[in-house]
């Protein structure tokens, strides 16, 4: 139901994005991996980060194919 919301909302979204700096994690992304940061009880976004490295379910869960590089 979120990902139906959000891409909706893609347009609206796509607006807010600058073309310079750093880039911008997509809200379809930064949504599923802050769940699980709550679900997995990770103390920071940096271990959350290490986490997606090498865990196969949550690199899944975000949307991450086994070779795509992780953000952040």
């Amino acid at each position: 139901m979120v990902n139906a919301a959000l891409v909706s909302l893609d347009g609206a979204l796509a607006a807010l994005y600058t073309d310079f700096g750093r880039p911008s994690i997509t809200p379809e992304r930064l949504i599923p991996a802050s769940l699980l940061q709550i679900l997995f009880s990770s103390r920071s976004e940096r271990q959350l980060m290490e986490q997606m490295e090498y865990n196969l379910l949550f690199r899944w869960f975000v949307g991450l194919g086994i070779d795509d590089p992780v953000w952040g």
